[in-house]
């Protein structure tokens, strides 16, 4: 009977452990997206992916469907793209997912085109975003530093995280519930930043890590640029080169999030490109050197609508992307992208089954072979970036253009060589051809921007300075920071105050006007004296401060003062940048005067939120009535403080359209109430200009247009804003411009 018992009790023993074995079996291949040294596994498959940036709030949702299949016929296979979080919780404890920021709705319709998701949680962004990504209310949590080992940042950032991840996994969209999201990201290039900030950097990207593998999403995280990221964290490349990048652990795969197409475009500077040659000699030379997924940012750009923008960030975010700001594919760079992933589609079974062999043909030459089971492939690479060259590989002679690289599949025929661009026949536009140098051939149109409809008729509504005791006004001692103020609800804030001239002063009798210099941490400034405008001034991306220094017409008794601060776009990248102050910080000073310099900064001052316009509402239909517009020969031109509105019906086809503003100065724009964001044709591109080359490295200053031009001219107009009669445009104008110059233009071939 014993014996019999204890048999019994080992069977239970055995089955117990079957069971427990089985349940370990499960759990582990019910986690379908896994890695090794040669690639991302999803459902056990070894794969070379190609993905692409779009980020959801920089278009509309009706534009997704369209972009994502683009992107799928580009040869994608992920698209890529952060997560925002201002945008979805511009409140502390208040979410937003609608419109733009549905990012649910956009990660289905990802999933419905067959394609993959790589989301990048951060949340901490950068991505020329304005603050990061970072909503301004968690600026001012009690005792709260960013990115660092700092408890009440962590809990923030954890919640948040949280609040994605669980989300995603309610919608079922991680690829183990069967939905399209095979990566995550956590933080974002923190590598510098650990480094500036020592220990607590380490322990706070140690915690972050554990964190993000602790929410349990199946699928892995990585961190770029991060060469501590701790296992099973995968570190990736950023760059505009990645071929020598390896990751921290051999049996990690080599991965570059993002391939940069071009640069981001700053107001005042000219806008940067980057031949596709390069990319793709870029893209060649990385997977020859064992790389295994590669995203492009941006594969579409877009437009970085209301204000979103970082500072001094462009409100178009076009990348010189393979799909442009406007949704139109990007030629020739769509097209030769696009035979690139199929040349490399064909050599994918051998990458990620083999090392390479790699042998030199010659002086800047090489030869990368991968052969597994009966599959080889090679790719032939010409370094140098003048010459052209001959080269014998398998008793056969290659020609290889100067800094090229040709693939042969088949380690014998070449199907695609980087700097050899073939005609092109797309869906989507006109064939082109573009020879080895550089020389474009269109056969058919140039991509234009073509006047459509009628000229506009506009109605102006001019506001005026407000004065100290203004209504909705509020005095303090000194000067206020101005973020600290507005929380970033408007680019604007006033500082106001009142000077009293005795009737004594000798600037009243000889003219020699007195000069007001005004230090400030905004990024532009507008001083009216007496209700007029007397001098402006601006930074730029480069430089944190500007300085106004004038003449300024005082008149004997009381003098109003009131300085127009402006931001364009807050900080979105650096150490501690939570730090960065906004606003009139002083000294205000006023020299000249019989006495001496008067230093203003320790007056009193009052201050006022944002531009009257903004506070009725003047771009909206209901606001716009709460005020009487001029017309006709009253019309405003060139008259600071300005409000443009005009009605106009939607032009017929399907072109996407945008806006001409080459004859207004600075301010925003809204259509039907939808602001389109900053416009600032009046700020001119300074720089070198000059014919850019494809060969040889590239950097962010080589390929330049626009020099002396305005830096952006045109701004996007969605066609999904639109009705077909009577849409609303408002104009708001800080410096002045004649309206008149405005005109809808269409964007085509």
């Amino acid at each position: 009977m014993g014996s019999k018992i204890l048999t019994l009790n080992m069977s239970k023993t055995r089955m117990f452990l079957f069971i427990m074995l089985f349940c370990c079996l499960v759990s582990e291949t019910s986690a379908t997206v896994s890695y090794d040294g040669h690639g991302i596994l999803v459902d056990g498959k070894r794969r070379i992916l190609i993905s692409g940036s779009i980020h959801y709030p920089r278009s509309t949702p009706e534009m997704w469907p369209d972009l994502i299949y683009k992107a799928k016929e580009g040869g994608l296979d992920v698209i890529q793209t952060y997560v925002f979080w201002n945008g979805h919780e511009p409140s502390q404890g208040k979410f937003f997912f609608e419109g733009r920021y549905d990012l649910v709705r956009f990660i289905k319709l990802v999933q419905q085109a067959g394609l993959y998701v790589h989301l990048r949680i951060g949340p901490y962004a950068c991505a020329e975003w304005n603050f990061g990504g970072f909503p301004v209310w968690l600026k001012y949590v009690p005792g709260i530093e960013f990115r660092t080992d700092n408890e009440p940042f962590k809990a923030a950032m954890k919640g948040f995280t949280e609040k994605i991840v669980n989300m995603m996994k309610a919608e079922k969209l991680f690829e183990p519930q069967g939905g399209p999201i095979i990566l995550s990201q956590i933080e974002n290039e923190y590598e510098l930043m650990e480094y500036d900030i020592g220990n607590p950097g380490k322990a706070y990207a140690k915690w972050a890590a554990e964190m993000a593998v602790g929410l349990g999403t199946g699928v892995p995280w990585v961190m770029c640029k991060q060469a501590d990221a701790p296992d099973p964290i995968i570190n990736t490349c950023n760059g505009f080169y990645c071929e020598n990048f390896y990751p921290n652990e051999a049996y990690k795969p080599k991965m570059w999030t993002e391939l940069w197409t071009a640069w981001l475009l700053g107001y005042g500077e000219p806008a940067p490109y980057r031949p596709v040659e390069d990319i793709a000699f870029a893209v060649a030379k990385f997977l020859q050197n064992k790389g295994s997924f590669i995203n492009y940012y941006m594969y579409h750009g877009g437009t970085n609508f209301d204000r979103t923008s970082g500072r001094f960030v462009a409100t178009s975010y076009d990348y010189d992307a393979p799909i442009d700001e406007y949704g139109l594919v990007r030629e020739p760079k769509w097209g030769h992208l696009r035979n690139l992933h199929k040349a490399i589609k064909l050599c994918e079974s051998a990458l990620v089954n083999s090392d390479p062999t790699v042998t030199s043909l010659g002086k800047n030459r090489e030869a990368h072979v991968f052969k597994s089971g009966g599959a080889c492939t090679a790719f032939l690479a010409n370094y140098d970036a003048q010459y052209s060259v001959k080269v014998s590989f398998g008793n056969v002679q290659y020609d290889l253009p100067a800094w090229s690289i040709s693939i042969l599949p088949d380690c014998k025929n070449v199907v695609f060589n980087t700097a050899t661009v073939k005609k092109i026949f797309s869906s989507f536009t006109e064939p082109v051809i573009i020879f080895s140098n550089g020389v474009v051939s269109f056969h058919g149109k140039h991509m234009q921007m073509t006047p459509v409809g009628t000229a506009f008729s506009w109605h102006s509504y001019t506001e005026t300075a407000p004065s100290v005791g203004d209504k909705e006004s509020f005095t303090e001692e000194g000067l206020r920071e101005q973020l600290n103020v507005t929380w970033d609800t408007t680019d604007y804030l006033w500082y106001m105050t009142n000077v009293n001239i005795d009737n004594n002063e000798a600037f009243l009798k000889n003219g020699h006007l007195p000069i007001l210099t005004v230090d400030s941490a905004g990024h532009g400034l507008h001083v009216f004296i007496n209700g007029q405008l007397s001098g402006t001034a601006n930074g730029n991306i480069n430089k944190a401060r500007l300085t106004f220094s004038g003449k300024v017409n005082l008149k004997a008794g009381l003098n109003h003062i009131a300085l127009l601060s402006i931001s364009v776009g807050l900080q979105n990248i650096g150490t501690h940048f939570e730090k960065w102050n906004v606003g009139i910080l002083g000294p205000v000073t006023l020299r000249g005067l019989n006495s001496g310099t008067w230093d203003m900064s320790r007056w009193t001052w009052s201050y006022k939120i944002g531009v009257e316009g903004e506070a009725l509402g003047l771009y909206s239909v209901h606001g716009s009535s709460s005020v009487n517009w001029a017309v006709g020969k009253s019309l405003a031109r060139s008259q600071p403080l300005t409000w443009y509105k005009t009605t106009f019906d939607a032009p017929g086809g399907n072109d996407p359209l945008a806006l001409d503003m080459s004859f207004m100065s600075k301010g925003q724009i809204w259509i039907n109430a939808n602001s389109i964001g900053r416009h600032w044709p009046a700020y001119k591109a300074s720089g070198t200009c000059h014919q850019c080359s494809y060969a040889g490295l590239y950097n962010e200053k080589k390929c330049l247009s626009g020099c002396g031009e305005s830096s952006q001219k045109w701004y996007h107009v969605p066609r999904s804003w639109l009705k077909p009669k009577g849409n609303l445009l408002v104009v708001f104008e800080e410096w002045g411009g004649d309206p008149s110059g405005i005109s809808l233009v269409k964007r085509s071939y």
